[in-house]
């Protein structure tokens, strides 16, 4: 089989679906995602025991922001339902509560930091602090990119005349906020 010519794609066996080559990208992609937030962890964790370490204290607010991602992760899961039975208002209703509170939870993230900063909680102050500004705020970046993402799907979805072309796009919106979600 080494020694066959001709064009990779012409192997009819070979050609797979641009579903299946996105979700595996997508996976790739939240695989090293997922890394990075683990070596973080892992080096907060180990910081932890150091000498020069105060706890930062959460805000309450962090508690109202983990509800709206976990609520604009419940409202892209019901898009990915809406987009499957082709209910195209409905999906247009559920893409536009998903980003609105994806952008509640970013909004919340900078009010909690700005709290922090006027409780005298500075980043350089000590490690503790320095490790919750740059995990949520790295968190804050993957999520402020996938709202790029989400916002290009939500105009596409209420373009388009034809849903299954917008379907994969809210698939992938739906997985990449479930992780975002679980790293939260």
């Amino acid at each position: 089989p080494w020694l066959e010519t001709g064009l990779a794609g012409d192997a009819p066996d070979m050609r797979g679906s641009s579903a299946t080559t996105a979700k595996v990208g997508l996976s790739i992609f939240l695989a090293v995602v997922g890394a990075l937030f683990t070596l973080l962890i892992s080096a907060y964790l180990t910081r932890l025991s150091g000498s020069d370490w105060w706890s930062i204290p959460i805000p309450r607010l962090l508690w109202v922001n983990t509800a709206a991602l976990a609520a604009s992760s419940v409202a892209l899961q019901w898009a990915k339902t809406e987009a499957r039975l082709n209910h195209s208002e409905m999906l247009n209703t559920a893409l536009a509560v998903a980003f609105m509170l994806a952008v509640l939870f970013l909004a919340g993230q900078v009010l909690a930091w700005r709290q922090l900063v006027a409780a005298g909680y500075m980043r350089a102050d000590n490690p503790s602090n320095s490790f919750f500004y740059m995990i949520t705020g790295l968190h804050g970046l993957h999520i402020l990119g996938g709202l790029f993402v989400l916002g290009r799907t939500t105009i596409r979805a209420r373009t388009s005349p034809a849903l299954a072309r917008v379907r994969l796009s809210v698939d992938l919106c739906a997985i990449y906020w479930h992780f975002m979600l679980v790293v939260w």
